[in-house]
């Protein structure tokens, strides 16, 4: 019986055939990994970048968060780089891990409707030796996480929608709602967590 659901919403910025941003989600019966990464400007080096990235945590799943984002800024050595979130649940000890470095972000919502957008790290990996902090959290029954890039504005992570229950009304309403013209590649992930 699967804890998590998850919805996506993504589209290119306008003008642009290849969305410079990639994800890549995954439930175990211990965990749930879920990561987002946005390839710094946009298009196909944009992409080659947070692809780079999505394969190295598909292949190192069972890594704690610290060790991924080391993984991963050391496989970006001389490429564009890229900004990256990623969010663990284990439903083992009850908790969840975030971290996110760049303008990639994660807002929690509690089943009492209460938003707390997690604070990324600054700047981006590109191989260089950085500090980074991982956020950990007890969970709760029938949260919501939202992971978002920068595609997605502060006004609409406000909006009443992502309060909802259904992971696939939030993107759908999303996509209705959002702008049209896009200034930048845009994905917007909604996962819902709920143990039975």
């Amino acid at each position: 019986m699967k804890r998590t659901k998850v919805a996506v919403f993504q589209k290119a910025k306008t003008g642009n055939k290849e969305c410079g941003d990639s994800y890549f989600y995954s439930e175990t019966e211990n965990e749930f990994v879920c990561a987002l990464a946005d390839g710094l400007g946009s298009g196909e080096f944009a992409k080659e970048s947070s692809e780079i990235v999505i394969n190295i945590i598909k292949e190192n799943i069972n890594y704690p968060v610290e060790e991924l984002v080391k993984k991963c800024n050391g496989k970006l050595i001389g490429k564009r780089g890229t900004v990256l979130a990623i969010l663990k649940i284990d439903f083992n000890t009850k908790s969840y891990s975030i971290s996110s470095i760049g303008n990639v972000g994660v807002m929690t919502i509690t089943s009492g409707n209460n938003r707390k957008r997690n604070i990324p790290n600054a700047g981006y990996l590109a191989g260089f030796n950085r500090k980074f902090k991982v956020t950990r959290e007890p969970l709760e029954n029938e949260m919501n996480f939202i992971m978002y890039t920068d595609g997605v504005t502060n006004k609409e992570l406000s909006e009443n929608y992502f309060l909802d229950k259904e992971v696939e009304r939030i993107t759908k309403t999303y996509a209705l709602k959002s702008e049209n013209f896009r200034n930048d590649d845009t994905t917007l992930i909604a996962v819902r967590y709920n143990h039975n």
